[in-house]
């Protein structure tokens, strides 16, 4: 049997939520063989996906996203490194939880993935989820050597609000550190960099911005995309995923050269998902919530596809499920338990999830592991 579930973010990471599933099953198939996988869409808990992986983790003080020092760094394996932005540049980052929707910086994201070229490393893997800014990736690319100046010479402020006053770029030094390096982003969402389905208006609000700051920082966006292009880039702000991160995926793919996959996806082939898989029986994914979010890119999803595709079982552990029996099934999920099937009271779901998750891994192994197994009392591999 293999545990690979994604955090259920704000309460629990992939590792504790494995670790309370786990402990459920063995107390009622102790001769069960438990293998946990930790796993990521490119969000929060990537770089621990990595590490549980195999990879080593290079410490590095980086900026976070309000100009505070983080301590953040990279996961390395040989020449290819793994960079969470969640953990330099995310929302976990921004101090008493205080959002800087306007002046939000990924520049603490560019750092990390300077360092990781500066030790070596000619692979980045780039996770973009989770993001506090909205910044078009300026930050990011300044950290890698790029000037962007306003049109008295200066540099301008960090922040997407301050994109409204940059009139040029260049991108010299950019071009000299990356040469010879790949960079790969993982990325969850579809986004265009500005415009209704946008950075600014789709993400904006979930990192405080107004209405009146979602559409001052998607002309700034628009400003700073006019500009790229301007300097000899392809126009790329439609591109799916450019709006990824506060506009991230814009500055990946139009000034990096970055290729964007889906991440889950991505980060299963980084863990070796599938060579995990021989001689498994039954697989228990998850999420805080399994709902139409789910379905287009979540790990939740990708970990069912991979595992059904090759003929094993799959069933889910969530907080709430809101998805019915034929579209779990469609997403190759037999069967969803979730917290709430316990306790119908979501705060104390929140509050105390481990012995409720706990007690899902009780009735995983009551109800799935005889059938998986073929006979009770047989060790699930």
């Amino acid at each position: 049997m293999v545990v690979a579930s994604d955090k259920f973010k704000g309460t629990l990471s992939s590792d504790e939520v494995a670790a309370a599933v786990k402990d459920g099953v063995l107390r009622v198939r102790p001769d069960a063989i438990v293998d946990v996988v930790l796993v990521a869409d490119g969000g929060d808990g990537t770089l621990a996906a990595a590490v549980g992986a195999g990879f080593e983790l290079v410490a590095v003080d980086a900026t976070g996203p309000t100009g505070e020092v983080v301590q953040s760094g990279f996961a390395r394996r040989g020449e290819v490194a793994v960079v969470e932005l969640a953990d330099a540049s995310g929302l976990i980052r921004l101090p008493g939880g205080e959002p800087a929707p306007m002046s939000a910086t990924s520049r603490g994201t560019g750092e990390l993935v300077a360092a990781a070229i500066d030790s070596g490393c000619n692979r980045i893997i780039l996770g973009i989820g989770g993001s506090a800014c909205t910044d078009g990736g300026a930050g990011l690319v300044r950290a890698l050597g790029a000037r962007l100046l306003d049109s008295n010479g200066r540099e301008v402020a960090e922040g997407g609000a301050a994109l409204i006053e940059a009139e040029s770029l260049d991108l010299t030094a950019l071009r000299e550190r990356l040469a010879g390096v790949e960079i790969v982003m993982a990325c969850d969402v579809d986004n265009p960099l500005t415009g209704q389905s946008g950075a600014a208006a789709i993400y904006g609000p979930q990192k405080g911005a107004t209405p009146a700051q979602v559409a001052e920082l998607d002309v700034a966006l628009t400003h700073w995309a006019d500009l790229v292009t301007r300097e000899g880039a392809h126009d790329l702000r439609e591109v799916a995923g450019a709006g990824a991160a506060g506009g991230v995926g814009f500055a990946g793919v139009a000034l990096l050269g970055a290729e964007v996959r889906a991440g889950i996806e991505l980060m299963l082939e980084l863990v070796g998902f599938g060579q995990r898989l021989g001689g498994v029986d039954l697989v228990v994914t998850g999420e805080g919530a399994l709902d139409e979010q789910t379905l287009h890119g979540k790990a939740g999803a990708g970990v069912a596809a991979a595992a059904t595709g090759a003929g094993i079982p799959v069933v889910a552990v969530c907080g709430t499920n809101r998805l019915g029996p034929e579209r779990l099934r469609g997403a190759g999920i037999a069967a969803a338990y979730a917290l709430t099937d316990l306790e119908p009271d979501v705060r104390r779901c929140i509050a105390d999830p481990v012995p409720l998750l706990r007690r899902l891994g009780e009735r995983i192994a009551t109800d799935q592991l005889p059938l998986a197994t073929g006979a009770p009392g047989r060790g699930s591999a």
